[in-house]
């Protein structure tokens, strides 16, 4: 049925499920099809720092100093994803195809108290990681699609974006753990960082209203406005004082390239920041990104490249200004080769994500803002089953600030990702 191919388009590649081969669980009910997918993962992670990491103003680093000072930790926690639990259900009716979707996504970390993400500190001088904490629900997804195989589909609700999307679904390391970022403290988030600030930035999950037009010679374009969200860490106003929505769109194309199977995508962002209460300048951010991917004998070789203004790094809009309203520009480019044996897949990928200051009193300013984070990832995945993959993967990491100040730091990952 036409409207199971929406239900595999959402919950699948959103659930970033199907590199792994997950199938979901589907119950037939009248007209309707209800599906369920998801997976656990669970990796013990080792990680090194500097004893002594210097001060660098950015969001996901090489390392931070722990509450004791240790340039040691392990933890054993979620990975780049979380645990996950999708639903969805969905029908035709009068020629419309129509499902909707909720994606669950709680870590096994105790991050109780907040946002599961951004929960890091303590809730009454009493930090999360305690006895008696729980673990966090995440829910990333709620919408629906209403679509017909002659005139495209709308989908509409919260889901990932489209800036960095196919950055983050590709990356090797989505079973894994790539770079730990808070997995390397003593309060670990929900999620690592696998390549995120070292590579691409997080497309995130964002309320939004999206076409995409029907397949021509393999290619589809989407287009849509979303939410706008306020900047984080520093910068001017956002979504409660700016009546205009973001815009974001995406061209990707699948197909044969000179016998090579290949795949190629460019997105786009923009989000105006209105500056709170006149302080400071009015701004756009906006950003464009490219990914290819090509297959041949097995190989797999991908690269992708971002670059904005005012887009800041890691995360959406996060430093993306110097506080007065004055944009900082940003670029960065992941590169990755996997190739399989038998069961086991190799791969190693490499990234780097940089940051520039707005002008020279924003240098003087912030003398030690990022202004590169670079890392290596090796790992090698082996599907012990259809459903099981075992894996272990090793990281180098630098972090560099504009005033020379760097941390660098090393880590090793053992675990297992679940799906069904």
């Amino acid at each position: 049925m036409k409207h199971q191919r929406i239900l595999a388009a959402g919950a699948g590649a959103v659930g970033l499920l199907y590199a792994l081969g997950a199938q979901a669980v589907e119950l037939q009910a009248g007209d309707w099809t209800f599906s369920a997918n998801g997976n656990i993962n669970v990796h013990y992670i080792y990680s090194t720092c500097e004893d002594a990491p210097e001060a660098i103003a950015t969001v996901g680093s090489a390392c931070a100093a722990d509450a004791d000072g240790n340039d040691t930790n392990s933890s054993v926690s979620n990975g780049l994803l979380p645990a996950a639990l999708v639903l969805g259900a969905g029908t035709e009716q009068d020629g419309y195809d129509l499902s909707v979707t909720f994606g669950f996504y709680p870590g096994i970390s105790s991050n109780d108290g907040g946002s599961p993400n951004l929960q890091q500190g303590a809730v009454g001088g009493v930090g999360t990681n305690v006895a008696l904490a729980t673990t966090g629900l995440d829910v990333r997804q709620v919408f629906i699609s209403i679509g017909t195989d002659n005139y495209g589909s709308f989908k509409l609700g919260r889901d990932f974006g489209l800036f960095g999307f196919d950055a983050i679904i590709n990356d090797m390391t989505i079973p894994g753990v790539g770079v730990p970022g808070a997995m390397a403290t003593g309060a670990p988030a929900n999620t690592s960082l696998g390549s995120i600030g070292f590579g691409y930035i997080y497309t995130d999950t964002l309320g939004q209203m999206n076409y995409t037009t029907p397949a021509f010679g393999g290619a589809t374009f989407t287009a849509g406005i979303f939410d706008p969200i306020d900047p984080l860490i520093g910068g001017q106003g956002g979504a409660a004082n700016n009546s205009a929505p973001g815009f974001h769109g995406k061209l990707a194309w699948a197909g044969d390239l000179g016998g090579m199977g290949a795949y190629l995508s460019a997105a786009f962002i923009s989000q105006e920041q209105i500056s709170v209460g006149g302080v400071g300048n009015d701004y756009t951010s906006t950003g464009f990104d490219v990914y290819g991917r090509i297959e041949l004998a097995g190989f797999k070789a991908s690269a992708y490249y971002y670059t904005g203004s005012g887009m800041g790094t890691t995360g959406l809009f996060v430093l993306s200004d110097d506080g007065a309203g004055n944009e900082r520009d940003s670029d960065g480019y992941l590169l990755q080769l996997t190739y399989p044996v038998g069961k086991t897949t190799f791969g190693v990928n490499y990234g780097v994500s940089n940051l520039d200051h707005a002008n020279s009193a924003d240098a003087t300013a912030v003398p030690n803002l990022l202004e590169t984070n670079s890392k290596i990832t090796g790992g090698i995945y082996h599907a012990l089953t259809s459903n099981l993959t075992l894996l272990f993967e090793i990281n180098d990491v630098e972090t560099e600030a504009h005033n020379g100040a760097s941390n660098s730091a090393q880590s090793a990952n053992i675990g297992a990702f679940m799906s069904f």
